[in-house]
């Protein structure tokens, strides 16, 4: 193969050094917040497409290392990654940070996330699935909740307890038993439909929450609720809510289910 010298470059017809420009306060006008996502998870991002607004609200992720297996050994790990995650995400000024694990904050400690952030950003709003969800389920004076999992029993029960301890009584439980989380991402929303319906559909509760950042709720709460004629909310879901009104922003937003309907103030 014969190799060419390269050609000379051609002069530029214009060449501007140095323009000028202005600076503004970026995107997030309203707020920025930071999302800490399970290196696993292939869910979140579209779920938080589809239930933050349009504009002035700013969204940075940074991805936290996980195994794919869910057991409670595995998530109690997750603590020592949360500073140097946060370390990860762009220099702005941050209104909310969300860890996005149901049962990593609870094997963790809703309290513990909040201090392993703040090693890093002191003073920011920090929240979770199960603080978001108990917010939630309170906004939406729900009393008896179903509560819908993938998990496997040994994190089924212990949820369930957590959660209840937590002030959140739960009288219907169901699960898909699937502890592979790249499975989990992979099952259907007509899958997780069917079982809100079906977990729903009992006299014992007056609302559903769906547990797990990797099961695809988001897009179909409001045609859920229209059938089931109940409130319904998940991790993901109750999340992005939860940010938006810690954050500030109570704007009713438009098919994304009652609970976005909801004003805080």
């Amino acid at each position: 193969m014969t190799i060419h010298p390269p050609q000379a470059a051609k002069p530029l017809a214009v060449n501007r050094e140095g323009l000028p420009f202005e600076i503004d306060d970026g995107i997030g006008t309203l707020a920025n917040l930071g999302l800490l996502v399970l290196r696993t998870d292939q869910t979140i991002e579209d779920e938080f497409r589809f239930a933050l607004p349009r504009s002035e609200i700013a969204l940075y992720q940074a991805r936290l290392y996980s195994d794919v297996e869910i057991t409670p050994a595995n998530l109690i790990k997750m603590s020592d990654e949360i500073p140097g995650t946060v370390g990860l995400l762009p220099d702005v000024k941050f209104d909310v940070i969300g860890f996005a694990c149901t049962s990593g904050s609870l094997v963790i400690g809703e309290e513990r996330i909040a201090e392993r952030v703040h090693e890093v950003l002191p003073g920011v709003k920090v929240t979770n699935p199960v603080t978001a969800a108990r917010a939630a389920m309170e906004a939406l004076g729900a009393r008896n909740v179903a509560l819908l999992t993938p998990y496997m029993p040994e994190i089924n029960h212990s949820l369930r307890a957590s959660l209840m301890a937590r002030g959140m009584n739960i009288p219907v439980m169901g699960s898909f038993h699937e502890p592979d989380d790249n499975r989990v991402a992979r099952i259907t929303s007509g899958s997780v439909e069917r079982a809100i319906i079906e977990l729903g559909s009992s006299d014992e509760c007056d609302a559903v929450f769906v547990s797990c950042t990797s099961l695809r709720v988001a897009r179909i709460v409001e045609q859920v609720e229209a059938k089931l004629g109940k409130p319904v909310t998940s991790s993901n879901h109750a999340l992005a809510w939860h940010m938006l009104r810690l954050a500030g922003d109570d704007r009713p937003i438009s098919g994304a289910g009652r609970l976005f309907t909801l004003r805080t103030r």
